[in-house]
């Protein structure tokens, strides 16, 4: 699946861009972030991560396949 990063997610990631495979099976939300913790484990300490599926945000229930087009959403700072 193609990830984009955003914000700080990026600087944590490297890329705006990253590719996953996710295998064959649908994942859930919540199993993406899991394994995206493990590969990236800056992304842990984040206070919130938002997740976007085809530009609709998603819950941790919200299945993905490779197919999909996956956001990660940073908490956004400003005033």
């Amino acid at each position: 699946m193609k990830i984009i990063s955003f914000g700080v997610a990026k600087e944590i990631t490297g890329a705006l861009f990253i590719d996953f495979d996710a295998g064959e099976n649908p994942v859930s939300i919540a199993e993406l972030k899991e394994n995206l913790f493990i590969r990236y484990p800056g992304l842990k300490k984040l206070s919130m991560l938002s997740v976007a599926v085809n530009s609709e945000y998603g819950t941790n229930e919200t299945m993905v396949t490779n197919e999909d087009e996956v956001a990660l959403i940073p908490p956004v700072s400003g005033g």
